[in-house]
């Protein structure tokens, strides 16, 4: 919890107690690769995000579709956060995971009021929703925060910066002493 305080603080990110509480809790289930990944005949596999969200738009049942919504939004958060880097590389980039994850969030906090669980998590799915980006940016700084300092890397902070427009990238390109300009970022997304 210390270092998803340290990164929210770092970051100028401010959630809900039950918000941080939920994202440390995910950081720890995801921990387990069994959690993360999906068991099948050719062994874990990760589903795309458009076969997650055909799930929860064909789910015979309410609560199924809930479970394929906050699916959708827990790995697109782990992996929007924890493994920028390989996305960059992916056919879809990083703003995709975060559309994604944030729409299936916001989707989820208007459905799960039905339970009487479902009401104690709406809030923290909105928040979840509506944060998504720089939430990206706070469990990326915890990542970094575990890594050495010679893994930093200028030119992947200023393509997260140019496709998400992360404030934390702008502020750690600044201290490497380069300064996004603004119009070089609107020029880039065609």
């Amino acid at each position: 919890m210390d270092s998803v305080d340290a990164a929210m603080a770092a970051n100028n990110v401010v959630v809900d107690h039950h918000t941080a509480h939920y994202v440390v809790n995910l950081l720890t289930v995801f921990a387990r690769s069994e959690q993360f990944f999906e068991s099948t005949t050719d062994g874990p596999v990760l589903r795309p995000l458009a076969l997650m969200w055909a799930d929860a738009i064909e789910a015979p049942s309410h609560d199924e579709r809930n479970h394929a919504l906050r699916r959708i939004g827990d790995v697109s958060l782990f992996l929007s956060g924890f493994f920028s880097a390989g996305i960059r590389e992916s056919a879809v980039d990083i703003g995709y995971y975060v559309n994604m994850g944030g729409s299936a969030y916001q989707s989820l906090s208007s459905s799960v009021g039905r339970s009487f669980m479902g009401r104690a998590f709406s809030g923290v799915f909105a928040e979840l929703g509506e944060k998504f980006g720089q939430m990206v940016d706070v469990l990326n700084e915890v990542r970094e925060s575990a890594a050495t300092d010679s893994d930093e890397n200028a030119l992947r902070l200023y393509e997260t910066w140019s496709r998400t427009g992360s404030q934390r990238a702008a502020r750690m390109l600044k201290a490497l002493g380069i300064v996004p300009i603004q119009t070089a970022r609107h020029s880039s997304k065609h």
